[in-house]
């Protein structure tokens, strides 16, 4: 990649006209020496297209803006690209690139992706939880949004099962929204996963941002899981891209007088799959999967009851110190002497602070 094809990615030029003038000149650096009269001949450019290449011409410092992308290790990945998606690269409206920090899904692998209501219920969040650890564990890529809610609880979930995913965001790849979800987009690059933007670096969020980058969640998954979602969500446009793309959906059925989980209830009046456990959804994927609840059984049994009390009360998804005392009816201090202890045997993890889950 280079400084102009930077320069090609980041033009106010729709993602279509971009990649035919690619397939009209031999490299972006053609693109850009391009002289005027020539460009416009192009029919596929209008006025404002035109215009708006010549003024990005006048107005960037190639060389400045390109050192700023690699300062903040972000690359380029184009659709001309070998290693660009190819699970992307079949959708109609594909983005003409990604920036990248971190690494792009393994396409040897399965992909999943699990979106949501931001603002989820216990339910919601416990489900898409322990499905993201589960499909995790079991070697399956998990594919977000790292907002606020059930994308985000899902994408730590992956992590901690211990495996990898992937963030596309409604920003640019070097700002994290929201803001809150800071510690989870380190660990994310930190852990072998990726951050991913079709917006150049130092774009804000913005609300028409979103709905747009649904298609590549959706693009980059083999089938998507809607874990809540109200009648008129994000989540449910990002299943709509999904079968507009071929893919699976799958919903996950709640209560019915629930505002959150209308939207989960149309999708399978309408023919999505239906959720009923990580190990049934596995199954269907073709995956085979362990028995996990034997290993929390066999786990009670070898700790004393002090410590099983507290382990008791430790779920596959964070629960943080208040919670559990609440929950065995142990001390404060009797509930942090036997977290410290379930943790150096290796049953409990402290994924951020003082807030733990099952291993």
């Amino acid at each position: 990649m280079d400084q102009f094809e930077y320069w090609l990615a980041a033009l106010s030029v729709s993602d279509r006209k971009k990649t035919l003038l690619r397939s009209y000149m031999k490299s972006a650096e053609e693109v850009y020496y391009i002289e005027e009269t020539t460009l416009r001949r192009f029919q596929f450019l209008n006025e404002k297209d035109c215009n708006t290449m010549i003024q990005a011409k006048k107005m960037w410092d190639l060389q400045v803006e390109y050192t700023s992308l690699v300062k903040k290790q972000i690359r380029l990945v184009t659709c001309l690209d070998p290693e660009y998606p190819k699970k992307l690269a079949d959708i109609p409206d594909k983005p003409y690139a990604l920036y990248v920090k971190g690494s792009l899904p393994d396409e040897q692998r399965f992909s999943v992706a699990i979106v949501g209501a931001r603002n989820c219920s216990r339910y919601g969040e416990k489900h898409a939880y322990e499905f993201a650890e589960y499909l995790s564990r079991h070697g399956v890529q998990v594919i977000s949004g790292l907002a606020r809610g059930i994308d985000g609880i899902s994408q730590r979930g992956a992590l901690v099962g211990q495996g990898n995913t992937f963030a596309v965001l409604g920003s640019g790849a070097d700002i994290c929204y929201p803001r809150e979800n800071i510690g989870l987009y380190g660990d994310i690059l930190e852990l072998g996963g990726g951050i991913l933007s079709e917006l150049p670096p130092g774009t804000v969020p913005r609300p028409y941002h979103f709905p747009k980058r649904n298609r590549i969640i959706s693009g980059l998954s083999d089938l998507v899981l809607v874990m809540e979602a109200r009648e008129k969500s994000g989540s449910l446009i990002t299943a709509d891209m999904a079968l507009e793309q071929g893919k699976d959906v799958y919903a996950l059925p709640g209560p019915v007088d629930s505002s959150l989980s209308r939207g989960c209830h149309q999708l399978i009046r309408q023919g999505a799959g239906i959720l009923l456990s990580p190990e049934m959804l596995l199954e269907e994927m073709g995956i085979s999967g362990g028995n996990f609840q034997e290993k929390n059984t066999e786990a009670k049994k070898m700790l004393e009851s002090l410590e099983n009390m507290v382990y008791s009360s430790v779920v596959l998804y964070p629960r943080n110190i208040g919670e559990i005392v609440d929950e065995s009816g142990l001390t404060a201090q009797e509930v942090l002497e036997t977290l410290v202890s379930l943790e150096i045997k290796g049953y409990i993890k402290e994924i951020s602070k003082n807030y733990y889950v099952r291993v």
